[in-house]
């Protein structure tokens, strides 16, 4: 006999199937990246870039773990392996934290957020010089022209230096430093395909082991960089710990999510949407304010990052009379 289905069931299963797919994990994923600068700043107030960074990685480190033995997984073991692991961690974690952990001390968190939109430009360049099948074309060079101009205009370059203040060398340090930690994404990411995506790991074993090789040269440093945090705040253990747990270890198992669910394309997009987040961000919560050319640069930043990554495309089809037109299109294939 047939029977109707348990109107509570279906009622109740509708929003976990919601959750549970990747539309659901790219709009966290772009909520949790997007709110990490504004958690940096509020731990920069107090703790020192050392701290905040180690403190970052070891919370983000615990989900992972946890996720992955119970999952039953565990971690590599080939000493090769740590090797280049422990260097992409330097690459990709540690140096590139504690960069933002300085520059918290010194631009708002939504100038962050604009300046860090160039992490795909710096990709692109350091693939084409380190990976051998990573070549130069016609949206590549146009969109790292069009990016790095972006970069230019939030830096505002047509500033006298003779009309700067010391504030403004503070602000101009500080995205200096998110721009040294965008070259160390920049080089890390071809580095980390190269020599560790072709193991038989798991993303999520790669990851927890990286966090983990990460940690220790902060380990090792903090005690000659701040020690143990002092006059902490309820707001800043609660930073920091949203910064780790969320920011740094829940995003990997978001992100993973997204590549299964939707491919890799869809994926590099939540870059572009980030620093949309992170200036709101930082404007509502903490009342920041930005000059006219940083949300400006931004826009030319994406745009130059979407060209070099293949989401934009600029074709030329045959018109009538042989003429060719330009139009942009949204590529459906990203490059790896």
């Amino acid at each position: 006999m047939k029977t109707s289905p348990d109107p509570s069931v279906t009622t109740t299963a509708a929003p976990l199937r919601l959750l549970s797919g990747w539309r659901a994990k790219f709009v966290l994923l772009t909520l949790v990246w997007g709110m990490s600068f504004v958690l940096i700043r509020i731990g920069a107030e107090v703790l020192t870039p050392v701290q905040l960074s180690l403190g970052r990685m070891l919370l983000g480190a615990l989900p992972l773990v946890a996720v992955l033995f119970l999952r039953g997984g565990r971690l590599p073991t080939s000493p090769r392996l740590w090797g280049h692991l422990f260097v992409a961690a330097l690459l990709l974690n540690t140096i590139p934290f504690t960069l933002f952990g300085f520059a918290g001390k010194l631009i708002p968190s939504a100038l962050m957020g604009i300046v860090n939109a160039s992490t795909p430009l710096f990709g692109v360049v350091f693939s084409m010089l380190l990976l051998s099948d990573e070549r130069p074309d016609r949206e590549r060079v146009l969109g790292l022209a069009i990016g790095f101009l972006g970069v230019l205009t939030v830096f505002g370059v047509w500033n006298s230096l003779a009309t700067v203040t010391v504030d403004d060398r503070d602000a101009m340090l500080g995205m200096l430093l998110v721009v040294g930690a965008t070259v160390c994404y920049g080089i890390g990411t071809p580095y980390l395909r190269r020599f560790v995506a072709g193991t038989s790991h798991s993303a999520l074993e790669l990851s927890a082991l990286q966090l983990l090789l990460g940690s220790l040269p902060l380990l090792l440093i903090v005690p000659w960089s701040g020690g143990v945090p002092t006059g902490l705040t309820w707001q800043v253990v609660l930073a920091v710990t949203a910064l780790g747990a969320l920011g740094t270890g829940f995003a990997y198992i978001l992100q993973y999510g997204i590549v299964r669910g939707a491919g890799a394309t869809v994926a590099t997009t939540v870059t572009y949407a980030v620093p949309v987040v992170a200036v709101t961000a930082g404007v509502v919560l903490l009342g920041e304010t930005l000059t006219w050319n940083q949300p400006l640069g931004a826009l030319v930043i994406i745009v130059g990052a979407a060209l070099c990554q293949g989401v934009v495309r600029v074709r030329r089809p045959r018109g009538s009379g042989g003429r060719a037109h330009a139009r942009a299109t949204v590529g459906t294939e990203g490059r790896s």
